[in-house]
């Protein structure tokens, strides 16, 4: 039972396909379905070849026939022309016959004469004698040509009866009857004529060759103004085929199409120029015919070049206005020669595109620079550019290196599309508006420092760079980098354009332009330099207030520099020891001044200049506001305030320490001597003014003098008891910067010792205008 059981789940083994046979099975149909495709697609193969050489077949067939219609088409034109003669010949022949029938009417009808001479009349020729017969030869001769198109032999002919015959020189009303007749005739024969060259100067295809020809017809026959349209239509419909060939790939070159633009125009006004020389020789009214023409094509130039330029605020469009420039000027050179002075002309049209160009350029330069919220990663910088701007240390997240790299690459950006006489003519807008860009990005930068702008109520300006200079490197790189932008990078990329030689070697509208440019352009490139260097000092100021602001006032808003130092009891400690010290406040700025200018030798490496620039007119600063701050003075003033001789000689010791601290470090200005100098004189006054005698009470300047030498030195440590032994990591810089001269002034610091401690810097080197304290 078990077994049957078995056999009814499993079958038995013969009614099993073997796997043999299953793969040849399937193995045969998919071989047999392969051969199937591939028959298939020899078949499509063979079906696409046929198509493809039908088509061929077809499109040669087309052409073929395309050919024979131009060939049929012709030959239509031809069989015209011949049907259209022998039309004129017929009326011209039944003309004739009308005039010889009203003659022999008119013979008839005389009186007086004899039946033998009407009938030997009868017996003659119709035409009257000789004279006659010549005259009706040459009219039938010129209706022969004329109907076989022999037009040049026609015009001969006609110009050679004219010669001979005085009939045709002559007025109507003075002729005969018979004499006017036969001008009328011939006239028509003239006319006629006329008509023939005006048609062949008229059709599309001519040949300049054949145009030619006509026109010369046409002046032989007293036409001349009618052939010089002709002539000057012939070569705009030349023009204007050639334009229209090439429009089409203006947009494939849109850089250098006004180029090629330039040269089809101005080449075929040279030709035109040259063709109506000779055919009309010199005369005034074909050539300012020709200078008319050709002021009308430049029109047409200009418009085109604008329709088919990119858009403006493009580098593209910037580019392309350049070349425009450079090469119409110089087509334009070429063409003097020919008498045909069009530059000016060219450049007024021109002017008002480039100007719309270099706007909307620089309005996208000004977004780039300023919107540093979208970086452009990609911006390739040139080396020159990376190097000296990379050199100022910023932090990662801080984008200020990127915004100097950002600004010089769009700066050299639009000045590689710059040609040379673009350059020449339009130099002067381009300096103005890079100035304009650059008093932007000053203003931008003005935003990065702490406190208030200068320019908080400029509304153009609605873009703040997202960061803050906050530490004093920070600061000084942003300084450092707007320095070097403004007195390196950017006056080099200008002037190596701004060359001289460079464009002494284009050729000039105009003979004198060459050497009129080079003091104009250096002109230009001076009050450059001068613009940036002023744009920055109001950069440098801005940061040297807000940073002498900040030492000056804590953050509860109290001054540190109160004159309640200089009434305070306890002010004789300072005078405990042999030599007194400055007053605090004092000692605290020259700690400030020592630490500014480790960071800035740190920062600004290879930059003395700037650096003693900046300390100068930190120390400027400082002095300035103490002299200008009226509740400073107003405590001495106050009747209610205990004053002493004390204070007086504190004040003015602080005022000599102040101009030592400049001597010492290298930055020694007059202006500061000259500060400080006031602020001392007037403090005498005030003292004096309330009871305090100053000659009693104070001692000579030397010790002044002396006094701040050695605070100077105390304050510095052991290693300041010489000035030769001050490190170079403190306020005092290299030696090798400090200048000597004899410098002296009138004024309460002037005496022999004094003289000597303002000698220690060139007065040159500062080159700093007076400094205003904007605040005040």
């Amino acid at each position: 039972m078990e077994s049957s059981e078995e056999e009814d789940d499993f079958p038995s083994i013969e009614t099993i396909t073997p796997q043999s046979r299953v793969d040849s099975l399937f193995q045969s149909h998919t071989e047999k379905g392969i051969r199937q495709i591939c028959c298939e697609l020899l078949e499509l193969k063979d079906a696409v070849e046929n198509l493809c050489g039908n088509s061929r077949t077809k499109y040669l067939a087309f052409l073929r026939i395309s050919e024979e219609v131009v060939e049929m088409k012709h030959e239509l034109s031809e069989l015209q022309k011949h049907i259209s003669s022998q039309g004129i010949l017929v009326q011209d022949l039944m003309t004739g016959v009308c005039l010889q029938l009203d003659e022999w009417k008119k013979s008839d009808l005389k009186e007086g004469e004899d039946a033998k001479e009407m009938q030997s009349s009868k017996d003659r020729d119709p035409l009257l004698d000789e004279t006659e017969e010549s005259k009706m030869d040459i009219l039938e001769n010129i209706d022969i040509l004329l109907a076989e198109h022999r037009v040049e032999e026609a015009v001969e002919a006609i110009i050679a009866e004219e010669k001979t015959t005085a009939e045709l020189k002559s007025s109507s009303e003075a002729l005969s009857a018979g004499s006017n007749s036969y001008r009328s005739a011939f006239l028509e024969r003239k006319a006629m004529v006329e008509e023939q060259l005006v048609e062949i100067a008229k059709q599309p295809l001519i040949r300049l060759l054949e145009l030619k020809k006509a026109l010369v017809g046409l002046i032989k026959i007293g036409k001349g103004p009618s052939a010089h349209q002709y002539l000057l239509k012939w070569f705009g419909s030349y023009l204007q085929k050639r334009i229209e060939v090439f429009l089409p790939s203006c947009s494939l070159c849109p850089r250098t199409f006004a180029a090629t633009l330039a040269k089809l125009m101005f080449s075929a006004i040279s030709m035109a120029t040259r063709e109506s020389g000779s055919v009309f020789g010199d005369d005034p009214v074909y050539t300012n015919r020709v200078v008319q023409w050709a002021e009308w094509e430049i029109e047409y130039f200009v418009r085109l070049v604008k329709e088919n330029a990119p858009s403006s605020e493009t580098i593209c469009a910037l580019h392309a206005a350049s070349i425009c420039v450079q090469a119409g000027l110089t087509y334009c050179t070429v063409l003097e020669p020919q008498g045909l002075k069009l530059s000016k002309l060219l450049l007024v049209l021109l002017r008002p595109y480039i100007d719309e160009v270099l706007e909307l350029n620089f309005r996208r330069a000004r977004k780039t620079v300023l919107d540093l919220e979208e970086g452009d990663e990609n911006l390739p910088m040139a080396p020159r550019f990376v190097s000296p701007l990379s050199a100022f240390p910023t932090s990662s997240e801080n984008p200020l290196s990127d915004s100097g790299l950002k600004f010089m690459y769009i700066i050299d950006e639009i000045l590689e599309q710059l040609t040379p006489l673009a350059i020449l003519h339009f130099g002067g807008n381009v300096l103005n508006r890079i100035s304009q860009l650059f008093d932007k990005y000053v203003d931008a930068l003005n935003k990065a420092l702490p406190g208030p702008s200068d320019d908080d109520s400029l509304t153009e300006l609605k873009v703040v760079l997202p960061f803050r200079a906050e530490t004093d490197s920070e600061q000084l790189s942003l300084l450092g980098m707007a320095y070097t932008i403004a007195d390196e990078l950017l006056p080099d990329a200008i002037s190596s354009l701004w060359n001289p030689h460079i464009e002494s070697k284009e050729p000039r509208s105009e003979p004198n332009e060459s050497s009129a440019s080079t003091p104009a352009k250096s002109a230009e490139l001076k009050e450059l330099k001068r613009h940036l260097h002023h744009s920055f000092d109001k950069l440098r100021d801005h940061f040297c207030r807000q940073y002498v602001l900040s030492f000056i006032y804590s953050r509860e808003g109290k001054t540190r520099l109160d004159a309640q130092v200089y009434l305070s009891e306890n002010m004789e400690d300072l005078y405990q020891d042999s030599v007194p010290l400055p007053s605090l406040p004092f000692q605290a700025l020259f700690a400030r001044l020592q630490q500014f200018a480790t960071v800035a030798g740190d920062i600004l490496v290879g930059k003395e200049k700037i650096q003693k620039n900046l300390l100068a007119r930190l120390t400027e600063t400082v002095v300035m506001w103490l002299s200008d701050e009226q509740e400073f003075w107003g405590v001495f003033e106050d009747e209610s305030s205990a004053i002493q001789a004390i204070g007086l000689r504190q004040l003015i010791l602080d005022m000599h320490f102040t101009v030592e601290i400049a001597r010492f470090a290298g930055y020694s200005s007059r202006h500061v001597h000259q500060i400080a100098s006031a602020i001392i004189a007037r403090a005498i006054r005030t003292f004096a003014a309330r009871g305090i005698d100053p000659q009693s009470s104070l001692p000579e300047d030397e010790w002044f003098v002396e006094t701040a030498k050695s605070a100077i030195h105390r304050l510095m440590g052991p290693s300041g008891s010489d000035t030769s032994d001050i490190e170079e990591g403190h306020i005092i810089m290299h030696d090798e910067i400090l200048s000597e001269s004899d410098d002296s002034g009138s004024s309460v610091l002037s005496d022999d010792e004094s003289t000597e401690s303002f000698a220690s810097a060139s007065m040159g080197e500062l080159e700093s205008p007076m400094f205003t304290d904007q605040e005040n």
